[in-house]
């Protein structure tokens, strides 16, 4: 340290002059800077430490704070880093060589300058012996031993313990990068617990691929391939050729799938060689393989024709491959052909009471593309934004069984004129909210948005966290204005847990290296944890001061309209589970956005399939025959696991027996007579329906002098019915009952009816 400072008088390079205490001290208090105040603070701050803790629990802070090379701080990382060992697993070479490491980290390099840090290792190692710490014995043998470690290639990195790098994991970068800034991120030790559950997260992506596939190979029926080919040189030579194919750019992230290469042409088909697996006779794909392609992507990005599998690949081309299911239990497998579809998706799933994301899968392959569907991308939801709009309404004075006007309109916007449609182009009449719901009727939608207010309808989307603002257009209650995947799922999640908010988040607890908690997501605390004993037979109480978004009633009235979705609505033919589940369905125009939002008591999961750059997916693609498939295999999965009860029904209402298909409120014998049209609507107290008692609403749009109109308190006599011969039956010949409880069918008279515009 003297000579140090003479050193520095003189002029001459500054070096290091700082005692362990002092390292110390300047790791943890001070900065770097090489000044003599910085010098003199760190000679006060020492002195006063040695006061206060002893030399050994200073070493101890120092070797957990000092850097020791290949981005590591501190003994145990080191340990990790070069050997993959905790400190209690180390050998004593092994310990040698990380206290060799403080004086030149980069110097002794274990393979750049292996002679070297061998040299300085056993040096540690004779100071270990004459100190007594081992004995001349081990010191021997010791210094005898080769430098192994994880960069020689002696033992796998810790690293291939960590999960792979994917949707999941590089979204929490992407996070908390965010949060704690990307230096700290990759370089402050952090430690991360993620909230992914792995059977979860391997259903969801399989279950999504699968769906993609499927559209690809039924609708697609373009063959695009790899666009890689090996020269045709090396194919006859097996190891030139497993090298190339291992070189090549292909995404491995897919189960079940292998990179393969086309070796040879023959009579059956085209023989393949296939990663990782022994040639074999049964690896000839013959043309029946590939009878769902049509035709094929050429230069230019045109297509054309294709008559069998000769047409569709040349030798030498790398393609993807799974094995055959036919024979699989046998063991006597064949090999199919496979390709990336062209068209894209994502998935996720999360607790519908802590936000928890538990599986999400942003694409078909995180190594063909990094984009991230479930996060990222700004899509339009379509039809299954229409539950924000329905809850907004039942807020406004709208029960399940109020009747809307579901008939033609015709707005003139600033664009021109705008005449929205359902979807099959067919009109109900007087038709309750519920089935304006379960059926996605746009026109009911219209009229609702246009009665409560499209500045509630945003106020709604935006405490939901749907939206960030919502502009205040017709438009957007039917879906129009883009979002995302993950806000709608956790929309979903409010109103199946009684309508209150969930914050989502992919991480549990995220800690810094000396083991504090830096984040932890879950706010809960438990009343009774410290008890020593509970009561038998009791569990702990769980707190949360969570916020409410909407009032509980008016949660589950949107869950009972959102099972009636399930269970005879747009999603009744493809969701097949039997246990209550809840969930709506969503197409945009021209089928460019496909969705299904659904959950269960507990868990919440949606999907969305589309193309990259939006295009139509063709007729009759429908969020239902899309996602629907993809939601049910994957919640499949989750019943086995959980189980399921029934939603909670909140207090403060009561169950009332509605004609579903009229609104009208339904006496017992009539119930008992006519099952099939029965629904039991919840309630508040005071707002069930009296018998013979329909509220019709027109949205504010020009309606027809036969049409029964119900008119709001404020607007008339206190709520009054209009217009008393209005038709009690929904139109199109749905069914309604006559004061004798007997059947009826009615049509509306629309040619009484105008389609008027805004007012």
């Amino acid at each position: 340290m003297d000579k140090a400072f003479i050193d520095a008088m003189r002029g001459a390079r500054l070096r290091g002059a700082s005692t362990i205490t002092q390292q110390v001290m300047k790791n943890f208090l001070l900065a770097h800077e090489r000044t003599l105040e910085r010098k003199v603070k760190e000679l006060i701050l020492a002195y006063r430490l040695e006061r206060v803790l002893g030399k050994e629990k200073i070493l101890e802070l120092y070797l957990n704070e000092i850097f020791l090379g290949r981005n590591s701080y501190g003994v145990t990382a080191a340990a990790q880093t070069y050997f993959n060992k905790s400190l209690d697993e180390l050998s004593t070479e092994e310990a040698a060589y990380l206290a060799a490491l403080p004086k030149a980290p980069s110097r002794y390099h274990p393979v750049n300058a292996k002679e070297e840090a061998i040299a300085r290792r056993n040096f540690v190692l004779t100071e270990m012996v004459e100190n007594g710490l081992v004995s001349a014995e081990e010191g021997a043998a010791a210094k005898a031993a080769d430098l192994h470690t994880v960069l020689g290639g002696d033992f796998e990195s810790f690293r291939s313990g960590l999960p792979n790098r994917d949707y999941f994991t590089d979204e929490i970068r992407r996070q908390l990068s965010n949060s704690f800034g990307e230096d700290e991120f990759f370089n402050g030790g952090l430690t991360i617990r993620a909230t992914i559950d792995a059977e979860f997260q391997q259903v969801a992506a399989a279950a999504l691929r699968e769906g993609l596939v499927k559209y690809d190979m039924e609708r697609g029926r373009t063959w695009m391939g790899t666009g890689i080919k090996l020269e045709q040189e090396i194919l006859d030579d097996e190891t030139a050729w497993r090298n190339a194919l291992a070189s090549a750019d292909v995404p491995r992230d897919v189960d079940g799938w292998y990179p393969a290469v086309v070796l040879q042409e023959t009579a059956d088909g085209i023989v393949v060689g296939v990663e990782d697996h022994e040639l074999e006779p049964n690896q000839v794909i013959g043309s029946d393989d590939v009878e769902w392609v049509r035709r094929k992507v050429v230069d230019g990005g045109q297509t054309e024709g294709v008559k069998g599998i000769s047409d569709l690949l040349d030798v030498g081309d790398v393609v993807f491959v799974a094995r055959s299911s036919s024979n699989e239990d046998s063991g006597d497998y064949g090999w199919s052909l496979r390709q990336i579809p062209e068209v894209q998706g994502a998935f996720i799933a999360m607790d519908v009471n802590t936000g928890r994301v538990l599986a999400m899968q942003g694409g078909f392959s995180y190594q063909y593309s990094v984009f991230n569907r479930a996060t990222q991308a700004q899509r339009q939801p379509g039809s299954s934004f229409k539950p924000f709009v329905y809850a907004a309404a039942m807020d406004s004075g709208y029960t399940p069984a109020t009747v809307v006007i579901d008939a033609p309109i015709e707005l003139q916007t600033p664009e021109g004129l705008w005449q929205p449609q359902n979807a099959g182009s067919d009109y109900l009449g007087p038709a309750p909210v519920r089935k304006g719901l379960e059926g996605s009727r746009n026109l009911m939608t219209i009229r609702l948005a246009q009665d409560v207010g499209m500045g509630l309808v945003g106020d709604y989307a935006e405490e939901f966290g749907v939206y960030q603002s919502l502009a205040p257009v017709l438009a957007n209650a039917l879906g129009s204005q883009e979002t995302t995947l993950f806000k709608m799922a956790s929309g979903y999640a409010m109103f199946a847990n009684g309508g209150e908010r969930v914050q989502p988040t992919l991480v549990d607890r995220v800690q810094d290296r000396w083991g504090k908690t830096v984040y932890k997501h879950d706010n809960r605390f438990c009343l009774d944890c410290a008890e020593p004993l509970l009561v038998q037979g009791s569990v702990p109480q769980i707190m949360s001061y969570r916020t409410r978004v909407i009032d509980a009633i008016t949660a589950y009235q949107i869950t009972s309209m959102l099972t009636g979705v399930v269970q005879r609505g747009t999603a009744s033919r493809v969701i097949k589970l039997e246990v209550p589940i809840a969930g709506k369905t969503g197409t945009t125009n021209e089928s460019k956005d496909a969705w299904f939002i659904g959950f269960t008591p507990n868990i919440v999961a949606g999907c969305y399939i589309g193309f990259d750059e939006p295009r139509s997916l063709g007729r009759h693609a429908y969020g239902s025959n899309l996602c629907g498939p993809v939601f049910n295999t994957f919640m499949t999965t989750v019943v086995d696991r959980y189980g399921s009860v029934d939603f909670e029904v909140p207090p403060g209402g009561m169950f009332v027996n509605i004609n579903r298909l009229s609104g009208e409120r339904m006496v017992q014998r009539t119930a008992d007579a006519n099952p099939e049209l029965v629904v039991a609507e919840y309630f508040r107290f005071g707002t069930e329906p009296r018998i013979g008692e329909l509220r019709i609403i027109d949205g504010g749009f020009v309606m027809g002098s036969d049409l029964e109109v119900y008119v709001p308190p404020g607007e008339g006599d206190g709520g009054a019915l209009l217009a008393a011969n209005a038709s009690a039956g929904a139109g199109n010949g749905t069914a309604g009952t006559d004061d004798d409880g007997q059947l009826r069918e009615e049509q509306t008279s629309f040619g009484a009816m105008s389609s008027g515009g805004l007012y």
